[in-house]
């Protein structure tokens, strides 16, 4: 018979705890780091900001988790085939291994289109882009709020445009995140919810260009619902003429640059006024001098 020895750990009965640690501790320092291709399914972001969702192909599923300090410039979606770079871990509470996900991104462009394709005419469907529902910008604006990033050329610009067409116009600004996943994309709903609130009488959301990842956070279910709750019209000035997202077809009007929606608030400029108020003065005058001759 062969002789065999039997660990320590093999005599003894040992917790449920010892196991699972040692398994946890086999899998983290045995596998390390991988890189693992596959599609979402049961994507949820929880209300702390941690991911959670399955990462599965056609004979197999894992479980995976990425926290909320995470870096992520993407909205994931189930069905959207995604690679994932992370560490095994076990999660000792439910005695089951997941992926820590440490960076995801898409396998390629064509899932991003597909899923800004599957949104649209989502929202297509449920009438967010009905005509009716579209209002015209108000006339006069004495107000106006804008969400954009407080650095880059973008907020510089329309200010710039601004003060050039038509000083006296007042300009509320809310900082925004413009770039990323899920955050940016709650920040900039939020930023329509709280000018909606500053009493401003139409409401600019943009960005300058950028690749479809770099815009990708105005092709949310959140931004499009923050859109079109909003009391106040808004105007979407995303990326340049080229550069369409589900926020332009949203809102109640878009404007193929943040300088074009500057442009928009502005239509009749301080020239403007001094050339019509200079005809109106020549017509007096002419008027006074018909009537005294």
């Amino acid at each position: 018979m062969e002789c065999r020895s039997l660990s320590p750990m093999a005599e003894q009965a040992i917790s449920v705890s010892l196991l699972t640690g040692e398994i946890k501790r086999l899998l983290e320092n045995g596998i390390g780091e991988v890189l693992v291709v596959g599609e979402i399914s049961n994507y949820k972001l929880h209300s702390s900001g941690h991911r959670y969702f399955t990462l599965k192909d056609a004979e197999a599923a894992i479980s995976g988790v990425m926290w909320r300090t995470r870096p992520l410039n993407f909205v994931p979606q189930d069905g959207m085939r995604v690679v994932v770079r992370g560490r095994l871990t076990v999660y000792n509470a439910q005695g089951k291994y997941q992926i820590d996900c440490m960076a995801m991104r898409p396998e390629g462009i064509g899932d991003l289109h597909r899923a800004f394709e599957e949104l649209k005419q989502r929202l297509g469907a449920q009438g967010y882009f009905d005509p009716g529902r579209k209002r015209p910008l108000p006339r006069p604006i004495r107000r106006v709020g804008i969400a954009t990033s407080p650095t880059g050329a973008v907020i510089r610009d329309m200010l710039t445009t601004i003060e050039r067409r038509f000083p006296s116009l007042e300009v509320v600004f809310r900082p925004t995140i413009v770039q990323g996943g899920e955050q940016a994309s709650r920040d900039i709903a939020a930023a329509i919810e709280q000018l909606n609130r500053c009493d401003v009488d139409v409401i600019i959301v943009g960005r300058g260009g950028g690749s479809l990842e770099d815009l990708w956070c105005f092709n949310s279910q959140v931004v499009a619902d923050a859109i079109r709750s909003s009391s106040t019209p808004v105007i979407s000035a995303v990326g340049h003429e080229t550069d369409v997202t589900i926020s332009d077809w949203v809102a109640d009007v878009r404007a193929a640059t943040p300088t074009a929606a500057a442009e928009m608030v502005t239509p009749v400029t301080r020239q403007d006024l001094l050339m019509a108020l200079d005809a109106l003065t020549r017509e007096m005058t002419d008027d006074v001098r018909r009537n005294i001759s």
